[in-house]
């Protein structure tokens, strides 16, 4: 059982705790993605010096490499990848649509070839759930059947009927222990019926968070944000609201303002691997020629090491000649600008000024721009 506390409403902006039985997360928060037991390219130390309190890992990646026995073997996650702090686990559904091979879905579960060996594995929310406990997540989610963007109205449907069964048996496998809880995963697309109908099934069963899946998936930002105007709202107030997949700095800004609070995505590390920086003033592309003879930091605003203490000129150095620490200094770069705004965010919700800060953001912020 996670124990939930708001401290702050603002509209429908909140700030909040989270506590579980490896710490307390302040919310809104930002979970860097540790897919494989790693945030690329960062040792976990590093990870904790940019203010994240949680990480993410996955199921799908993990059951198929070193497994979650070999996992549980070493004394969970947290041990064999030396983050003491909380844990949230995917549950793997969205990974067995976007990455495995030759998928059979049938109502007990998913077969599916991994696509590291073609070898044959089976998914079910039971399994999910027991993976889950075997890696020590302190946050796991409830099974769920992801469909691709777009999908017709009835094959939605049915996706979303099949998932909230899923769910009940995703929460009749979950042992409940306290520190520890289980999100379930509202689907539905972009239908608004389906959502609704979803959240009516999620409440009924009972979870201690609740996330929103079906989003991130190539609708749009302007789509999406619709969504989340009433999707949101529809979820308990007193629980977690989790974005799942999200995203971009714009895309949390927006969606804080319409009442999430927990956000992940890879972009920030993904980013810094393929040599962009987000800034207090947009991305950079370290790649670009302007930035050969720069003795400016990446960011004038940003404490990290990072900006602190090596050049633009030396890091456009480094990706041109592809050293590993050009992704090393980006990555934690773009975390460390990821936590920094969570805080601002925390901290505007806190002062009750937290529409001032979305409208300034979304404008500096102007579609991203890349420079």
């Amino acid at each position: 059982m996670l124990k939930f506390e708001i401290n702050t409403i603002n509209k429908k902006s909140r700030r909040g705790f989270i506590h579980t039985a490896h710490g307390i997360v302040q919310t809104p928060a930002f979970m860097p993605v540790g897919t494989a037991g790693t945030v690329k390219a960062m040792m976990p130390e590093s990870v904790k010096a940019t203010g994240a309190e949680i990480i993410l890992g996955n199921t799908y990646h993990l059951m198929l490499r070193p497994t979650a026995e070999r996992v549980a073997s070493f004394g969970g996650l947290h041990r064999f990848m030396n983050w003491s702090g909380p844990i949230l686990t995917d549950s793997g559904g969205f990974q067995v649509m976007s990455l495995s091979k030759l998928r059979k879905i049938t109502e007990e579960g998913v077969t599916f070839q991994s696509h590291l060996s073609g070898a044959k594995h089976f998914l079910s929310p039971e399994r999910s759930i027991e993976i889950q406990y075997l890696l020590d997540s302190n946050i796991s989610m409830a099974f769920d059947e992801c469909v691709k963007f777009p999908a017709e109205y009835k094959q939605v449907q049915k996706s979303m009927e099949r998932s909230m069964r899923w769910a009940a048996r995703s929460k009749a496998a979950f042992k409940d222990r306290e520190g520890y809880g289980l999100f379930g995963i509202m689907q539905g697309g972009m239908y608004e019926d389906l959502r609704m109908q979803s959240v009516k099934a999620l409440t009924d069963i009972g979870f201690d968070g609740y996330a929103v899946g079906g989003l991130a998936v190539g609708e749009g930002q302007k789509t999406m944000f619709e969504v989340l105007d009433y999707a949101a709202a529809a979820l308990p107030e007193d629980k977690p609201r989790y974005l799942m997949g999200v995203g971009r700095p714009t895309d949390i800004v927006g969606a804080v303002k319409r009442g999430i609070d927990m956000f992940d995505c890879v972009m920030p590390s993904r980013s810094g691997r393929t040599g962009q920086a987000f800034t207090s003033q947009g991305v950079l592309n370290m790649r670009n020629a302007c930035h050969i003879d720069s003795h400016e930091p990446l960011d004038q605003a940003c404490s990290c090491p990072a900006c602190q203490n090596y050049t633009r000129g030396y890091i456009h150095h480094l990706i041109r000649c592809g050293e590993i620490l050009g992704a090393m200094l980006l990555t934690m770069h773009n975390i460390w600008f990821y936590e920094n705004l969570m805080k601002e965010i925390r901290t505007a919700i806190s002062e009750n000024r937290f529409d001032d800060f979305h409208d300034t953001f979304m404008e500096r912020f102007q579609e991203e721009r890349k420079m």
